[in-house]
């Protein structure tokens, strides 16, 4: 006996139609969804200027090329998420744009971060190690105490006396984040600009410090500064000086893991947009946000679902009687 629904016919469109009205509510239902806030500091310092990298097949100066890769990975973060923009220069990092959202506020972040260039740089100098320690004292300054992502090459100048090196009282880990290393390890002649930006060369030797002037190492610009004494510090190589060719730049890539190490972040190598971007969605990063997450679109694709199941079924159905009919091999 074949039961049979009565107005089985109008049951699809009815169900459909409800789902429909349900949708038009506006119903969500709260989850936990992994978000992430980052300050992206932009070393400016001369170095950045070196075009060891491409873009479009021409050569291109690393911030340049950090600049790209990040106005494409701004893309591939959540939207719920947050975006600030910073500089380094000398030894100081600078908060331009406090964290925004960054759907809804995608067009400013990337005009902001075209704006960005090194005429902003006020001094020759770039201690790399305190910029990084100035960056994680603006994250902590700011309420939601976002990651750190420092882009840089690592070229300290004036290179750091090995037996004294800056140390701060930060505790590792205390803020989320990664050193991101732009540039390639062989070493390239810095271009020269004038404040406006135009080319004058390249610095020769006799125009840069080839050593730490201060035998001592450098004095205490940021308050709280130590020094790391001799035997304690890792040897020269580590931390990537060169003394004799400073003139030249490379990415330092041993010392910017050294001290991404020592202050719990991550290091990752730029290369392209998809890794930096999987780098600006690193779990460790991640921040747990409840949501209210919007049911409109589940519902409106299962009322159009309960209304393609009937035809559906009656074409397998139709398509396993012609198959059950039709004649077979003897």
């Amino acid at each position: 006996m074949t039961l049979r629904w009565p107005h089985r016919e109008t049951m699809a469109p009815a169900l459909a139609a409800l789902l429909l009205l349900v949708a038009f509510a506006n119903p969500t239902l709260p989850w936990k969804r992994a978000l992430y806030e980052h300050v992206v500091v932009l070393d400016v310092t001369q170095s950045m200027n070196v075009e060891d990298t491409s873009l479009d097949g021409k050569p291109a100066s690393r911030l340049a090329f950090a600049k790209r890769m990040l106005h494409e990975a701004l893309a591939e973060l959540p939207c719920g998420s947050r975006l600030g923009w910073a500089i380094f220069t000398e030894y100081r990092s600078y908060l331009l744009y406090t964290p925004v959202e960054v759907c809804a506020n995608r067009a400013e972040l990337r005009a902001s971060l075209a704006g960005i260039d090194g005429r902003m740089a006020w001094s020759g100098n770039s201690e790399i190690a305190k910029g990084l320690h100035s960056s994680i004292v603006v994250a902590k300054a700011l309420p939601s105490r976002p990651s750190v992502v420092f882009v840089t090459d690592g070229h300290e100048s004036p290179p750091l006396n090995p037996r004294h090196r800056p140390r701060f009282d930060d505790k590792p880990g205390e803020v989320a984040g990664v050193v991101v290393g732009v540039g390639e390890t062989k070493p390239s002649p810095i271009p020269k600009l004038d404040p406006l930006g135009r080319r004058l060369g390249f610095w020769a030797a006799d125009e840069v410090a080839q050593v730490d002037p201060r035998s001592l190492g450098r004095g205490a610009s940021v308050g709280q500064e130590a020094m790391v004494e001799e035997g304690s510090a890792p040897p020269a190589a580590g931390l990537g000086a060169t003394p004799g060719t400073e003139h030249l730049s490379g990415l330092r890539e041993p010392y910017l893991r050294l001290i991404a190490g020592e202050n719990g972040l991550a290091y990752h190598r730029l290369r392209d947009a998809s890794g930096l971007s999987r780098a600006l969605r690193d779990p460790a990063s991640a921040r747990p946000v409840p949501v209210q997450g919007d049911l409109r679109v589940p519902l409106a694709a299962l009322a159009a679902l309960v209304l393609l199941a009937p035809h559906a079924l009656a074409l397998h159905g139709r398509w396993r009687r012609r198959r059950a009919a039709a004649p077979r091999p003897a």
